[in-house]
C-alpha cells in the first residue's frame, strides 16, 4: 500500500516562490505517474502538473506552463512542485496523486489517478 503525504504549503505574496513536496511510501514502483492537482474554494479540482515516474516526460496546465516545475527524486520516493511567480489564482489546496494506470501519461484528468494526499494549502496575497 502506497501513501502519498504532502509538504510545503503556505501563504507568500503575489510574486513569491513556494516549493510543494509530496513523500511516498510504501510499495512504489507500481505507480506509472504522478501528479499535482489543487481546488479552490467553489471550484472544480484541476490538473497542475504531472510526471511519468520512469522520467521520460512532464505536462503542465497552460496556466502554470513557465511557472511551475515538477520534479522527483526516486531515490528519496519524493515529488516536488516549485511554484515561481505565484499569483493570487494559484490559491488552492493542492494535493498529490499517483496513478497505477499506463494511460496516464500526457493528461490533467484526475480519472486515471487513484491514490491522493490529504492536501496542503496554497494561499497567495496580491
Amino acid at each position: 500500500q502506497v501513501q502519498l503525504v504532502e509538504s510545503g504549503g503556505g501563504s507568500v505574496q503575489a510574486g513569491g516562490s513556494l516549493r510543494l513536496s509530496c513523500a511516498a511510501y510504501g510499495y512504489t514502483s507500481s505507480t506509472y505517474c504522478m501528479g499535482w492537482f489543487r481546488q479552490a474554494p467553489g471550484k472544480e479540482r484541476e490538473g497542475v502538473a504531472g510526471l511519468y515516474t520512469d522520467g521520460s516526460s512532464t505536462w503542465y496546465a497552460d496556466s502554470v506552463k513557465g511557472r511551475f516545475t515538477i520534479s522527483q527524486d526516486n531515490s528519496k520516493n519524493t515529488m516536488s512542485l516549485q511554484m515561481n511567480s505565484l499569483k493570487s489564482e494559484d490559491t488552492a489546496m493542492y494535493y498529490c496523486a499517483a496513478s497505477f494506470r499506463p494511460d496516464c501519461g500526457g493528461r490533467l484528468a484526475m480519472g486515471p489517478y487513484r491514490l491522493w494526499g490529504q492536501g496542503t494549502q496554497v494561499t497567495v496575497s496580491s
